[in-house]
């Protein structure tokens, strides 16, 4: 009787057989293909070029209605003389090419953790090549992975040894550096209460320059209608918002590059001598601490950059760079020379600069167009913010919400309900609560920058650990773009008082949510290893327990790699019974991006073949998007099918004769009830190949049991801290992480584990 053999293959792939042509024809048909692809890569990157411009851009494209006005809100004033307006656009001119052109295109965008950005994926990338993550998994059980294979081009030099010998034994310094990462991606969640806000707000603001006699409360309520729409429209996802945002953002940036153009000629053409940094230089001989104080305002020029990274995994670095360099970054100078050299005409404009600088026949058209951009500027920092708390929420650092993935093209394409909404509260909050865009600006210019210098510090370690070049080049980085950064910083931290104390307390209570779920799942973790019990300690008590295999698969769910979870232990103590077929599930999360189907599943055998018992290992990326339930068990039985088959082929190699029995036809229908899985967006069909044997009768009773059901244990557990320890441990543990753990979402729910099959086993932990 032929053996039924489980073999996978992607669904359109041709076989290895069939007629071969000559080889004249098959050049032919390589180049056809290879033209083909080609061209279909370029119109891919082109469309996500196009797409880029609804999603990525659209802050640092709006800066140009209130980076003026922000800069001379305050004690620095215009004189006869044009030094401080050729020395603002100087700064802004040379910010924009230093930070957004020099550093994140050229430089930031090539330290991608496989495509994915921000400052979170730096940390993973410098956790997968070194031993410094404190959220890293045993590399030994992973290092065959084809996604951990580390580069090998570059020598190890003896400063990077250095560098990670220092971190890997330092405990403190491990710690500190995640706290850091973590103060950058809390900083970048801010951001997503405070890019929306200033964004509308001040597009509406400009009604009143028509419409002098309206009062602010009107204008409030007009930018609140706008950003609840906003967000109401995040649940499309990327793909579609990007179609639909993209068009008003081209005609945006042709709007104030023309306009620019116009006001240049005809205020004032003799701005574009700011190019030379000559006029940096005599802004601050003129200004003095007035000119520092400025900064605040002026480092509104580059918000926006940092989303460019942090957005990476929704589009491509080559998409990104294109439609900066060619689009975005001239529109957006041409602009900045219309505003100044009208500014230089009209002094008494500053406060309007923006839409006083609109001529009168144009003025609401732009006006609307206006309004538009700022929500799309908006989506810019939103749809970062959902792509870091996927990376956070996926290695541990953050309470676990849904994640919706909007396509089946790009996996980094996602929408989160829970952070979408909340964010939509906080931006309602801030825009009624202070209404002026200059204290808003100054909390939005102290977290833009703050996010900056934590991707340039770490981009030390990427340069020197990761990249393995010169410390000599990691310190002509950083000190290059930290030392700019560090001017901006400083003027942004004299305005905490006038509203730069908000992306502080926003911050800093998402930090503390974030690092105490870690340090709360650590401890949990800590806690299993240290209490788990061996299987031959529980059979060996069967005969006192009467322990009773019933029909089945069970499936018990664990964070531990080795042994027996003490969850089961305790199930099995007061109910003395489990399945026939019995898996140990432990579900880790990598950094790494994306683990491919056929690596996910690592599966091994724990105790005697007629105990039935194995341990699978299933590994994820950060990025991989959560199959559905049934999905995940018809990929699990499967490997432990092709597991089993295995095992009997190499017992029979070294002579032994496995059982064999013939397939009955509710195992052929399970089979085929199997036949086709899903991996991220790419279907895998698993076929049916006739061998000449017959099949394996391990085999047979594992589909047999399945038929007979699957159930799923999971525990309930109640993480307390120990009577004895310190009152701030209490505090962290029983309040904040249980208060965190009852708010989120369920491990079951996560999961998608069926309700009806699912066993939850009550348990205390004490740590």
């Amino acid at each position: 009787m032929p053996l039924l053999k489980i073999s996978a293959v992607a669904v359109g792939d041709s076989g290895a057989g069939g007629r071969r042509g000559g080889g004249s024809m098959d050049l032919e048909r390589q180049s056809r293909v290879s033209e083909s692809r080609s061209s279909k890569s370029y119109r891919t990157t082109l469309l996500l070029a196009y797409q880029s411009f609804g999603v990525v851009y659209g802050d640092l494209s709006i800066s140009p209605i209130y980076v003026f006005k922000s800069t001379f809100s305050g004690r620095l004033r215009l004189h006869e003389e044009d030094a401080e307006i050729l020395g603002a656009l100087s700064l802004v001119f040379w910010s924009l090419t230093l930070i957004a052109l020099c550093k994140y295109i050229i430089l930031v965008l090539g330290a991608d953790d496989n495509g994915e950005g921000g400052t979170f994926a730096l940390y993973s990338l410098m956790s997968r090549h070194s031993k410094i993550g404190l959220s890293r998994t045993s590399h030994a059980a992973h290092e065959h992975l084809t996604a951990y294979e580390l580069e090998t081009d570059c020598e190890e030099t003896r400063t990077s040894l250095r560098i990670k010998k220092f971190l890997e034994k330092n405990q403190t310094s491990r710690l500190l550096l995640l706290l850091f990462t973590l103060l950058g991606t809390s900083m970048v969640i801010g951001d997503g209460c405070l890019t929306p806000t200033i964004s509308v707000v001040s597009a509406v603001s400009g009604l009143r320059i028509k419409l002098p006699g309206l009062h602010e409360g009107y204008t409030v309520v007009i930018s609140c209608v706008i950003l609840i729409g906003l967000f109401a429209l995040q649940h499309y996802g990327t793909h579609r918002i990007g179609f639909l945002f993209s068009p008003i953002l081209i005609a945006w940036l042709i709007c104030i590059s023309t306009i620019g153009i116009y006001n240049t000629i005809k205020w004032n053409p003799g701005v574009i001598r700011a190019i030379s940094p000559h006029y940096i230089y005599l802004f601050f001989k003129k200004s003095g601490k007035d000119g520092w104080s400025s900064l605040g305002g002026l480092v509104l020029c580059v918000t926006g950059a940092e989303a460019m990274f942090a957005d990476l995994g929704h589009f491509s670095k080559l998409s990104i760079r294109i439609a900066f360099t060619a689009v975005v970054y001239p529109c957006l100078v041409l602009a900045y020379m219309g505003e100044a050299a009208y500014l230089s005409k009209h002094r008494d404009d500053l406060q309007q600069s923006f839409f006083k600088a609109l001529p009168d026949r144009v003025f609401w058209p732009v006006f609307v167009i206006a309004t538009l951009a700022t929500v799309v500027g908006s989506q810019a920092i939103i749809s970062a913010t959902f792509s870091i708390i996927s990376q956070c929420r996926a290695l541990g650092c953050f309470p676990r919400v849904k994640i919706i993935h909007t396509s089946n093209h790009i996996n980094g394409q996602i929408y989160i309900p829970e952070v979408n909404w909340l964010l939509m509260l906080l931006c309602l909050i801030v825009a009624i609560g202070f209404r002026d865009t200059t204290m808003i600006g100054n909390a939005y210019g102290l977290a833009v920058i703050t996010v900056m210098l934590v991707t340039t510090c770490l981009m030390f370690l990427i340069i020197t650990v990761v990249w393995k070049r010169s410390i000599f080049l990691a310190l002509l980085f950083t000190l290059t773009f930290g030392s700019l950064e560090l001017l901006y910083l400083s003027a942004c931290v004299a305005k905490v008082g006038h509203g730069g104390w908000l992306p502080l307390v926003i911050s800093l209570t998402i930090l503390t949510a974030m690092f105490t779920w870690h340090y709360g799942t650590v401890k949990k973790r800590e806690f299993e290893l240290q209490n788990k019990v061996s299987l031959d300690r529980i059979l060996s008590s069967s005969p006192s327990l009467g322990l009773v295999r019933v029909p089945g698969v069970g499936l018990v769910y664990s964070n531990i790699i080795n042994g027996v979870p003490p969850l089961f232990a305790h199930f099995v103590t007061n109910f003395p019974a489990f399945h026939r077929v019995l898996v140990f599930v432990c579900l880790q999360t990598l950094t790494v991006p994306k683990v491919p189907l056929h690596e996910r599943f690592l599966i091994t055998r724990i105790g005697q073949p007629e105990h039935g018992i194995f341990r699978c290992l299933v590994r994820y990326g950060y990025k991989d998007g959560g199959s559905d339930n049934f999905e995940f068990e018809n990929q699990l039985l499967l490997k432990l099918a092709e597991f089993l088959d295995q095992e009997g082929r190499n017992s029979s190699a070294n002579g032994d004769k496995p059982p064999i029995a013939k397939p009955s036809e509710s195992v052929s229908d399970a089979l085929a009830g199997l036949a086709i899985v899903a991996d991220g967006g790419k279907k895998v069909r698993f076929k049916l190949v006739e061998e000449t044997q017959e099949l394996r009768q391990e085999v047979w009773e594992l589909l047999e049991e399945r038929e007979a059901g699957v159930s799923y244990m999971m525990g309930h557990t109640c993480v307390v801290a120990h009577e004895s320890s310190p009152w701030i441990k209490k505090f962290t543990i029983d309040v904040i992480y249980g208060f965190l753990r009852r708010n989120s979402r369920s491990p079951a729910v996560s999961l998608g584990i069926p309700h009806s099959s699912l066993i939850q086993v009550g348990m205390i932990y004490h740590v």
